[in-house]
């Protein structure tokens, strides 16, 4: 029997409870709207909904498309904001990394060791060595360690031994500490199913183009329907006692429909990873290496590894951020510094690039930037919660909350989502425990259980129960062997899933994963697709030409010398389901929709190259 949260169901996402979804955004009153689908989006509805308030999520494009599908996949506490002497950060971020790996997600994150290289062998060892104490301190303060070991010294034997892919004579010694590890884009989505689990009406593809106002205060917004006909020109007015911005690095963007544009400033700050196979590396931990300006983690990510990051200014087309050759350059020449057998291109199978939204300050480094978070109230009705960090979502979620219920007055409970485990967690460890039995249940091998379980923990049944009446599901993905046909299927019943780049990018990761980004599993990824969202031969057609167009660009993208080439490159793939114009609040929204056979939105321009070089 499938475990389920108390109060709660396992709330699929598919396209009949969307369509509902859709349908009574149009029809209620909401105490909040939150705008934006990223994980503190999605974490300020579970928030609101798990408080007793009336919620609606909205999301232009799919659950973490931006920067919360596009991180470095860490839940951590941030060893070098200690340098910054951010202590209040590290151990906020640590006690969330704790109530994670203990409580709210253990099926989605996971301990995982680092291997901190020392090149001195006396003052960085105590430099160094009290940093790593004080992380462990910091802690044990919030009584959440999830157990995890407490740091170690090694000489250079000891951890060439754990990293054998080391030049010998990159180190002199090293520290091993432990963090952890999460798919930041499933974490993200689950998070959105535990909100609309508990009463969230939660959407994708919906975008807001407008938002409404009454007698100087917020009232709601006007949202548009990506996915409807062109010729339908869906809209939909919303009513909502309190709108919540949490559109990150667009957070300027509802500002200004809102009339309050410039009371919260964000600059996006480009990041990008490298993918290789797992046998580039030889290792057995992550790596943390220092750099001139920042830090690079080298992450084992399944049968790979992920390499990152890059930390440069970004002031060009939000929605595509692209990888240039020169991101790709230096992210493999800082790695070969410590690597015995160095990287080239051509062990490089994936690439993606994300924006971090950093709260505007006065330095021009990007890396020095606040990753503290803000949330204000710049006009009566709207609540705007910017800046922050991925492992922190819950507080800047319990934060805007906060901010949101003081404006609607009354007496509400205090967040609980602390205490609220994600779908997937509860009944987790049990079924770790009877691996053996599923496997035997659904004739899938014991390491596909494992994987299963780390990816979908309880909900385990809900992906493997058609196996049972379709044994062809239980086979692997053609194209992208590491994937059941089983999971493409699930991820259009019942995890928003409405286009072939949701699932190939986000949902499975074959797009960084396999040389090809995926295009081999395109065509039987799509015809399985099809027949949950009633796509006919021409919509298949088009879905699989669109993500080969996108491949493709992205690919030439990275054979560009810049920014500004690079995202022309990129932005030539356009949308599959293109965003409509913004409309000002003196504008009518009643039609969005443009002439047959134009894009709904035009792409947007690429600007002058921003200051700075494109590498750090």
């Amino acid at each position: 029997m499938l475990p389920s949260l108390p109060g709660a169901g396992t709330a699929p996402l598919g396209p009949d409870t969307r369509q509902t979804a859709l349908e009574r955004l149009g029809a209620e009153t909401f105490d909040l709207l939150v705008v934006g689908g990223g994980v503190v989006g999605a974490g300020s509805a579970l928030d609101a909904a798990t408080r007793g308030l009336s919620v609606a999520l909205v999301e232009a494009r799919d659950f973490a498309a931006g920067t919360s599908s596009r991180s470095s996949k860490l839940i951590h506490g941030g060893l070098r904001y200690l340098e910054q002497l951010d202590f209040h950060l590290v151990r906020e971020a640590l006690v969330e990394r704790g109530l994670l790996l203990e409580r709210l997600a253990p099926h989605l994150v996971r301990p995982l060791p680092f291997l901190l290289p020392l090149t001195h062998p006396v003052w960085e060892r105590a430099y160094l060595g009290a940093g790593v104490l004080l992380y462990d301190a910091l802690a044990a303060t919030g009584r959440t360690t999830a157990g995890l070991p407490h740091h170690r010294h090694l000489s250079r034997r000891a951890a060439l031994r754990l990293f054998p892919g080391l030049r010998p004579d990159a180190l002199v010694g090293a520290i091993r500490f432990y963090d952890a590890q999460v798919d930041d884009a499933r974490h993200t989505l689950m998070v959105a199913r535990t909100a609309a689990a508990y009463g969230a009406v939660v959407a994708n593809r919906a975008q807001v183009v407008r938002v409404e106002r009454e007698a100087g205060r917020v009232v709601g917004a006007t949202v548009a329907d990506l996915d409807a006909e062109a010729s339908a020109g869906a809209t939909i007015p919303v009513r909502a006692r309190v709108v919540l911005d949490a559109t990150g690095v667009w957070t300027e963007d509802v500002e200004g429909l809102a009339g309050a544009a410039g009371s919260v400033r964000v600059r996006a700050s480009k990041g990008v990873h490298l993918v290789v196979p797992a046998a580039s590396i030889e290792g057995q931990t992550a790596l943390i290496l220092r750099t001139e300006t920042s830090v690079l983690f080298v992450l084992p990510w399944g049968e790979h590894w992920i390499i990152g990051t890059t930390d440069t200014d970004w002031t060009l087309e939000r929605a595509h951020p692209a990888a240039s050759a020169s991101d790709v350059t230096y992210l493999l020449e800082h790695v070969n510094r410590y690597l015995a057998r160095p990287l080239g291109t051509e062990d490089v199978v994936g690439v993606y690039a994300g924006l971090r939204p950093l709260l505007a300050g006065e330095s021009d480094a990007t890396s020095k930037l606040s990753r503290e978070h803000v949330v204000a109230t710049p006009t009566p009705g709207l609540v705007v919660v910017a800046g922050g960090k991925y492992t922190t979502y819950r507080v800047m979620a319990a934060d805007a909350v906060d901010a949101a219920v003081e404006v609607l007055g009354g007496d509400w409970p205090r967040s609980a989502t602390a205490d609220t485990p994600l779908l997937g967690a509860p009944g987790f460890a049990a079924l770790r425990n009877q691996r053996s039995r599923l496997a035997h249940t659904y004739h899938v091998d014991p390491v596909q259980i494992d994987r299963l379980l780390g990816r979908y923990g309880s909900l385990l049944h809900e992906v493997l129960g058609p196996t049972l009446e379709d044994p062809s599901l239980a086979e692997p993905l053609e194209g992208a062997p590491g994937y059941l046909r089983a999971e493409i299927r699930y991820a259009a019943t019942h995890e928003g899933a409405r286009h072939l780049e949701d699932v190939l990018t986000r949902r499975t990761r074959a797009s960084i994963e396999y040389p090809d980004r995926g295009l081999a599993a395109a065509r039987p990824a799509a015809a399985l697709l099809a027949d949950v969202l009633g796509w006919d031969e021409a919509r298949i057609r088009a879905e699989v030409a669109h993500y080969t167009r996108r491949v493709e660009a992205e690919r030439r993208a990275q054979e560009e010398p810049d920014d500004r080439s690079a995202a022309t490159t990129r932005n030539e793939a356009g949308d599959i389901a293109p965003e409509r114009p913004l409309v000002p609040e003196s504008a009518s929204a009643t039609d969005l929709t443009p002439a047959p056979g134009l894009p709904l939105a035009p792409a947007a321009p690429v600007g002058p190259e921003p200051d700075g070089a494109a590498v750090p």
